[in-house]
């Protein structure tokens, strides 16, 4: 072995030791992320309790408050959903093998598949979460190319892990500039905040693009090298992906559900919906939609398979991927009613107590870092963009009108600081894993790696471009009529 081949197997055990200590941590210690969120309940519960609010507010407030994110439950999980079925559909599988084949080293290959999924994330977290770990299995199973089977799972989680919600699925973006997925309470605080306000700054745009190129060249020079390499095979992974046999049409009953005419019309009509929405609306108020962006990924996703029973297939094997959203949402919902609803001692609630300490420690220009620190601790305890949100927002945004920070650049520090957590908590690597055949502790030495020159990066970030906001009143919607 030469010295530099040596040199670089060394630092990679290193690296190897420090990363599956944490990994070994985590997977012991870390129970499942509904376990969190219903420990969170009962904290909050306590601590409604505590502040003087009487049990019979704090149980109204959690009965009542359960569904009020029946909606936005179902948004997110349809964002989920959506983007496993449009990155698991033959166009997409082919144009993943074609894309696999453009690397032509190991470093390069684990950078370029970090940057694809960054880049499709901005699109749809749930996309670049299967379309990377496609893309990892299709890189290797090249003959020609020896390549870290960890770093490339590792570099498809990036999409997750850095920047997604800058991108157009913000949970957090999507619910501000969706009235009527917002909570009366969070409404009357922050008003709408379309895009333009949030993902569409100049300020989000530069800190997104930053991120990329920061996360890219740490995956391309911690990729191993030499014998450090692990490929699938060294690791016990097939890579043989037949594709299953074509199920056969047995009764005529069946003949549209084999038939593409049905997709195409559907989608056809979706095309003209979508023109006559930005003919006759601003272009933001469209974007923004969350219902609008959905519908559109879901008749893709249709189109892409061809034929209805295609289509279903592929949803039959994405609805797993959505049960964590669905049974903890509701938990967040209940979480938020109490905070907001819970009346204490002198009609003060948790989130007004909450929103005062914040106020105080926040103030000086030490607000951005302040609540960006918060928010990552708080995430690796609620892995949750949306439903974190919906916890957090009440007294994080009253807290920031009332030092006058620009609302919409909070909830960009919200989304910058939410993605760290995702490097350390393996939770939403779930489907990801299912698709690599891994386990998290043969990607979490790498993504805590990321996660180590994110940090300072992040918070120096909001920091700075803070400072180039100045604060706006919020927009009030006026009820609708009866």
């Amino acid at each position: 072995m030469s010295t530099a081949t040596h040199r670089s197997a060394s630092s990679e055990r290193g690296l190897a030791r420090t990363a599956q200590a944490l990994a070994r941590w985590t997977e012991k210690w870390f129970p499942d992320a509904y376990i969190f969120a219903l420990g969170g309940v009962v904290i909050i519960a306590l601590a409604a309790l505590v502040n003087g609010s009487s049990a019979q507010s704090v149980v109204d407030a959690f009965g009542n408050g359960f569904w009020d994110l029946t909606a936005f439950t179902l948004q997110m999980s349809m964002v989920v959903l959506t983007g496993y079925v449009v990155a698991t559909s033959p166009p997409v599988a082919r144009l993943i093998s074609r894309l696999a084949r453009v690397p032509q080293s190991a470093a390069t290959a684990v950078s370029f598949v970090a940057l694809l999924s960054m880049s499709v994330s901005v699109l749809n977290w749930g996309l670049s979460i299967v379309f990377g770990g496609l893309l990892a299995r299709a890189i290797a199973r090249r003959t020609d190319l020896r390549v870290d089977y960890r770093a490339l799972g590792a570099a498809a989680f990036m999409g997750l892990g850095a920047v997604w919600a800058l991108g157009l699925s913000s949970s957090a973006a999507q619910l501000q500039a969706t009235a009527a997925s917002l909570p009366p309470a969070l409404l009357e605080i922050t008003g709408v905040l379309d895009f333009g306000k949030t993902i569409f700054t100049w300020q989000s745009m530069l800190t997104c693009l930053i991120l990329i190129a920061l996360t890219t060249v740490i995956a391309h020079f911690s990729a191993p090298t030499g014998d450090a390499i692990r490929t699938a095979k060294d690791l016990g992974v097939d890579l043989d992906d037949q594709p299953e046999p074509a199920a056969q049409r047995e009764r005529p009953g069946e003949w549209l559900e084999y038939s593409a005419i049905l997709p195409v019309l559907l989608g056809l009509l979706t095309a003209g919906w979508l023109v006559s929405q930005f003919a006759s609306k601003p272009f933001l108020s469209v974007i923004s939609s969350l219902n609008a962006y959905l519908l559109v990924f879901l008749v893709l996703g249709l189109v892409l398979h061809r034929t209805p029973r295609n289509f279903l297939q592929a949803v039959t094997k994405a609805v797993p991927a959505t049960a964590g959203i669905l049974v903890q949402f509701p938990l967040y919902a209940s979480m938020a009613a109490i905070l907001t609803k819970a009346e204490g001692a002198g009609g003060v609630t948790l989130s007004e107590h909450l929103a005062g300490f914040f106020t105080d420690i926040g103030s000086g220009g030490a607000f951005a870092v302040v609540i960006a620190v918060y928010t990552m601790i708080l995430g690796i305890f609620v892995p949750s963009g949306g439903g974190k949100w919906l916890v957090e927002a009440p007294y994080v945004m009253q807290s920031a009108t009332d030092v006058d920070m620009n609302l919409g650049w909070t909830v960009q520090i919200y989304n910058v600081a939410e993605a760290l957590p995702n490097l350390i908590n393996p939770f939403f690597m779930l489907p990801l894993l299912a698709v690599l055949k891994l386990r998290a502790r043969d990607l979490v030495g790498f993504t805590f790696l990321q996660f180590i020159f994110h940090l300072p990066v992040v918070l120096l970030l909001v920091w700075l471009l803070g400072m180039t906001f100045s604060f706006e009143p919020p927009v009030i919607p006026e009820p609708a009529a009866p």
